[in-house]
């Protein structure tokens, strides 16, 4: 499967035969939209950076709810959870998304913004790829994402979710990648996942947004 990035929180997993994109945002955001085409959409959100699956192209299933879901053999759960550390009562409510899709799971947190519970953390137990926000200010901050990551132990963490020349709001992925212990890393354009080339330690990969040169970051 190739893993991209289309900006923010939004990803294309592009697999042999389904295509799934998460947390499509609107207009509003800034990015320039591609204008990808896909089967399954995945909405953790309201939110206009999250929320603009209208503008996938394809006809595609909209998942916007916690439940359980099977789509052209990918095995999707929503897992409820809170924008904030308040039970939602700041920001509202947010779902987690466990993608099951070629023998690989993806975990997409949305805009988390609280540890997850002991039950949680059970049900992503499994969590090959893990997408997570590292921008705080309306999610987990750099602290949070990676005391989530140790709690999941996955093999790949993509952050997500953070300050950019579009979204000037929200802290740089600079500040999470000194965090993880990483002192240079290289964006790259796209990411092949199989469960065969998964590392056995956990490995963060940094995917380019659009428009973002491939120059090397510090941490």
């Amino acid at each position: 499967m190739d893993v991209t990035c289309l900006g923010h929180s939004c990803f294309r997993i592009k697999g042999k035969e389904v295509t799934l994109i998460t947390d499509p945002y609107s207009e509003a955001l800034g990015y320039d939209w591609p204008g990808p085409a896909a089967n399954i959409v995945t909405v953790s959100h309201g939110h206009q950076g999250h929320e603009g699956s209208s503008r996938v192209d394809g006809g595609p299933k909209v998942l916007r709810r916690p439940g359980e879901y099977e789509i052209r053999e990918v095995f999707i759960t929503g897992l409820p959870s809170f924008h904030d550390g308040e039970h939602g009562a700041v920001r509202g409510k947010n779902v987690i998304f466990l993608i099951r899709m070629e023998e690989v799971t993806f975990c997409h947190l949305g805009d988390l913004g609280h540890l997850p519970s002991s039950r949680q953390v059970e049900e992503m137990s499994e969590t090959d790829v893990l997408f997570v926000p590292v921008g705080g200010v309306s999610t987990t901050d750099v602290g949070m994402a990676s005391q989530i990551v140790r709690m999941l132990n996955p093999s790949l963490v993509i952050p997500m979710h953070y300050g950019t020349e579009v979204v000037t709001w929200l802290e740089p992925v600079d500040k999470f990648l000194k965090e993880m212990g990483l002192r240079e890393i290289l964006p790259q354009p796209r990411l092949s996942v199989t469960k065969s080339n998964l590392p056995a330690a956990t490995q963060v990969s940094l995917l380019a947004y659009p428009g973002q040169p491939l120059e090397p970051l510090a941490g």
